[in-house]
């Protein structure tokens, strides 16, 4: 049977009241495996991936297959403690879908459910991702082997909500959806001593304070200024008392890049003049960069125009052009070993992605599954 508006908003309740953490999904996982075991058997196959055990992935067989289009959902949440007042509010204290992804559960259960009781033309590869949050689940997943043989996509699909756009508007755009982020840690160590003999020492407070002006100019000097790109320093910590010369200061920050190729230049560039700083002032300077999974998440071209044309021209889809965002998405990962495409969802709330106060639009979800069900039996004819 075909679930109704009223039981995927159910689900989608359930859901919210059950928030997990990056690979502690565990609750998540029993209930949408329950509900998928619900479903016609008929077409599909499902497999828990002992190495990411609250991963599920679910392969929808085709009639005659020419290929398999993967699609993807993130299922763990946020440590955020919930202040919508609503009466399926989240059951467990500071931890929140403040991202929406129990919309984007609920979705891809609505699809899944519309294709097995419907045959598709191709394979249908659903994966329940966790640790999209943290811990880089997309890359754990990849670098496991869980795609494999039958399970492995040709191409990969994935939608994120966005509250600033209309319950159930479309949302893409050519290039880049996400930016890539890398987190920053330097550690600047030198030779404390008294604030009267400065001789003596060697302070780690005016290396750090030379190298955050010098790692401010790689945005505006060493980036096309056409292209986008940022590195904020958003922590400094030096010194124990105004009276002695810090021997270790420590900078911790975050690279924010619309491409990998321009990730990579500015993580270079940021090796450079820590090495320079390292040699003016005769002292260590570590530099850790800390990527993991968080790529851009860069739209393969032909498939992004397919998606847009279907999108632009079915009249029962809201489709809006969007811009880049600066915000990270693991998805990123896959889409640079897979080609596919990424794209918003409109779920119109007053609240931003990560409030406390997120209340998602729930009449955005049979609008999705609608429009994303005509794209994928769309894409199937190609």
């Amino acid at each position: 049977m075909i679930l109704t508006k009223e039981e995927l908003i159910q689900i989608r309740r359930h859901l919210h009241q059950i928030p997990e953490l990056a690979l502690k999904e565990f609750k998540t996982h029993d209930y949408l495996l329950n509900i998928i075991k619900s479903f016609n058997q008929d077409y599909l196959k499902i497999e828990v991936p002992q190495s990411l055990p609250t991963a599920i992935l679910v392969l929808v067989k085709g009639k005659n297959p020419q290929r398999t289009i993967g699609y993807r959902a993130d299922i763990d949440a946020l440590p955020v403690n919930e202040k919508t007042n609503l009466p399926y509010a989240s059951k467990n204290p500071n931890v929140m879908h403040a991202c929406g992804h129990d919309i984007h559960m609920t979705v891809a259960l609505g699809l899944l459910n519309y294709f097995s009781e419907n045959q598709p033309q191709d394979n249908l590869l659903f994966f329940f991702q966790p640790a999209e949050e943290s811990e880089s689940g997309g890359r754990q997943a990849y670098e496991k082997g869980i795609f494999h043989d039958e399970f492995k996509p040709d191409e990969f699909y994935g939608l994120h909500d966005n509250p600033a756009l209309p319950a159930g508007a479309i949302g893409c755009r050519m290039g880049t959806l996400f930016a890539g982020t890398t987190e920053v840690n330097i550690d600047i160590t030198g030779k404390s001593g008294h604030a009267a003999f400065p001789q003596n020492a060697n302070d780690t407070v005016v290396a750090t304070a030379s190298l955050i002006m010098q790692i401010q100019t790689i945005i505006s000097r060493s980036i096309d200024p056409i292209q986008s790109g940022v590195v904020t320093l958003g922590k400094v910590k030096a010194g124990t008392i105004r009276n002695v010369i810090a021997g270790h200061a420590r900078i911790e920050g975050t690279i924010r890049g619309l491409t990998q190729k321009m990730i990579v230049q500015i993580d270079q560039r940021l090796k450079d003049i820590c090495e320079g700083i390292a040699r003016s002032y005769n002292l260590d300077v570590e530099l850790q960069l800390n990527q993991g999974g968080y790529w851009p998440v860069e739209n393969n071209p032909e498939l992004t125009k397919q998606f847009i044309s279907y999108m632009k021209n079915n009249p029962q889809v809201n489709y809006v052009e969007t811009a880049p965002a600066m915000t990270g998405e693991d998805f990123g990962f896959l889409l640079a070993k897979f080609p596919g495409v990424m794209f918003w969802l409109g779920v119109e709330d007053n609240s931003e992605l990560h409030s406390a106060t997120l209340t998602p639009n729930e009449s955005s979800i049979i609008r999705g599954i609608e429009a994303i069900k005509g794209f994928l039996i769309y894409r199937m004819e190609k």
